[in-house]
């Protein structure tokens, strides 16, 4: 077994994967956590900040950071009014995966990145939008969980979509990322 065309034949089959892939970034965001949110947009802007193009796909848990707190939707059946009422209604109201301790984490956290001059969540969505990093929202949890895109946030390049749009943004992307 010659050691150096093994590794000549694995060079060879990762660049053949390579040539096939954009300069883009796929990101499923699933988790709707503020330390997990900010790490999400943090990565996609600067992913857009080295030119890559950048897709973030919201789903389940992630969908409620995006809603308006003005905004109602409207039309809504049992189950979606009580999701409305249960979730948090955008990004200022997300908590902490851990530690937030009755939300005295979630404000220790906000306190000390405004201290440290670090974007809030809705800093760092709008960062995004002036980027230009696209927002795919799932309709499939939009359905499932009664939201409507007229009470979702106002962002320049955010569309409700069916996986099969995503999984055809991620299919050509050089990373793929689920958060």
């Amino acid at each position: 077994m010659d050691v150096n065309k093994t590794l000549e034949n694995i060079q060879n089959q990762i660049k053949e994967i390579q040539d096939g892939r954009k300069d883009k970034l796929s990101m499923v965001v699933f988790s709707g956590d503020l330390d997990k949110l900010l790490a999400a947009f943090i990565i996609a802007t600067g992913a857009v900040a080295m030119g890559m193009e950048t897709v973030m796909f919201f789903t389940f848990w992630a969908t409620p950071a995006l809603r308006d707190k003005k905004k109602k939707g409207k039309g809504k059946n049992l189950f979606g009014k009580m999701f409305s009422f249960m979730l948090p209604k955008g990004a200022s109201k997300v908590k902490l995966s851990k530690m937030n301790m009755g939300g005295m984490g979630t404000g220790m956290m906000k306190y000390l990145m405004k201290k440290k001059n670090i974007q809030d969540l809705d800093g760092m969505i709008a960062l995004a939008a002036e980027l230009g990093v696209k927002i795919y929202v799932c309709e499939m949890s939009m359905d499932l969980m009664g939201f409507k895109m007229d009470e979702m946030i106002d962002y320049p390049d955010m569309k409700s979509v069916g996986v099969a749009t995503f999984l055809q943004e991620a299919s050509d992307s050089k990373i793929q990322l689920f958060i």
